[in-house]
C-alpha cells in the first residue's frame, strides 16, 4: 500500500493521540469552564505505518517543527466543540502528510511558437520606430 492510498484510508488514527485543554477561542464563558482545544500528536520514530524512507522525508521536510522526541503536535481550537476541533486537527494532520509526500511534477523546457515570436519581433520594431521619430534628424 503507498503513502497516498495510506493517507486517503487515514491509517494513521490508531497512532494518534490527543490532548484536550481550555481554548482561547470563542465560546464567552464557556470558554472558562470546558476543555475545548484539542492537540494533536504524532511520534513519527514510533509509527508502525510509516517506512524508514517515509520517516526521513518526513525530518527532512517537516523536521524543524517536529518535538524534540521526533513528534509532530497540531492544535485546533477554532470551534466551540472539542470534537470538532478534533476532527479540524485530523484534517490538518493529513494536509500535512500529504504536503510531504506529494510528488513535484518534472517542469518540461518548451520553446516559444512561430506566433509568439512574430508578436514579439512586431511590439520590437514598433517600440523601435516609436523611439526613431523621437530623433531629432528625421
Amino acid at each position: 500500500m503507498t503513502i497516498t492510498e495510506r493517507i486517503k484510508n487515514e491509517i494513521f488514527n490508531t497512532e494518534l493521540t490527543f490532548l484536550a485543554s481550555r481554548s482561547s477561542g470563542p465560546g464567552g464563558q464557556n470558554v472558562n469552564k470546558v476543555n475545548s482545544r484539542v492537540t494533536l500528536f504524532f511520534n513519527v520514530p514510533n509509527s508502525q505505518y510509516l517506512s524508514e524512507e517515509e520517516k526521513t522525508k518526513v525530518f527532512q521536510k517537516y523536521g524543524n517543527r517536529l518535538g524534540k522526541d521526533g513528534t509532530i503536535q497540531i492544535d485546533a481550537q477554532t470551534s466551540r466543540s472539542q470534537i470538532e476541533n478534533k476532527k479540524i486537527a485530523i484534517g490538518k494532520f493529513y494536509e500535512l502528510m500529504e504536503k510531504i509526500f506529494k510528488r513535484k511534477k518534472k517542469r518540461i523546457a518548451t520553446r516559444p511558437g512561430k506566433a509568439a515570436k512574430e508578436r514579439r519581433l512586431k511590439a520590437k520594431r514598433v517600440r523601435s520606430e516609436k523611439k526613431a521619430m523621437r530623433n531629432k534628424n528625421f
